[in-house]
């Protein structure tokens, strides 16, 4: 069954890229979410909008679970860092896990918990319903993949296992 879960871990280019590398992930968009203003625009979230860069991801449940996918985003971003991945610095670089369907929210709990415990810390990954969603601009779409020697804030070990 089609699912959806939002994950905001930095820079949404390398994000989308390693998302989309794993069987059971269906799609992948870019954008910017649970801001305070309707359809901002790449500039105005670099300027302190208040929206994340996020990445919408569609699975199917019956071939990746929502924990397999959380368990690829704690390998994917630094759970303690507060706006601020790699080199990118912002409130728009956040980490969070926003969701729209309130089932999901027991299971990311228990994942970010178990999360915590490991780390011996609270996490700086805010988990909330998701408020909205405005996508990307098209040349962020897939950008990586565009412009293979972009930037990107993950380590190239892990990408296509």
């Amino acid at each position: 069954m089609e699912k959806t879960i939002y994950l905001a871990g930095g820079c949404f280019w390398g994000i989308q890229k390693f998302f989309d590398q794993f069987k059971g992930v269906l799609r992948t968009r870019t954008g910017y979410a649970n801001g305070p203003t309707a359809h901002p625009k790449y500039e105005e979230v670099c300027s302190d909008s208040g929206h994340a860069e996020t990445v919408k991801i569609i699975y199917d449940d019956s071939v990746i679970s929502l924990k397999e996918l959380l368990d690829h985003y704690f390998q994917a971003v630094d759970p303690l860092s507060v706006n601020r991945q790699g080199e990118d610095s912002g409130i728009q670089y956040r980490t969070g896990i926003y969701y729209s369907d309130s089932s999901q929210l027991p299971e990311i709990e228990d994942r970010v918990r178990e999360e915590s415990e490991k780390l011996g810390s609270p996490l700086a990954v805010e988990v909330l319903p998701l408020s909205n969603f405005y996508k990307a601009e098209e040349y962020h779409q897939k950008y990586l993949d565009k412009n293979p020697g972009g930037y990107c804030h993950l380590p190239d070990h892990l990408f296509n296992r």
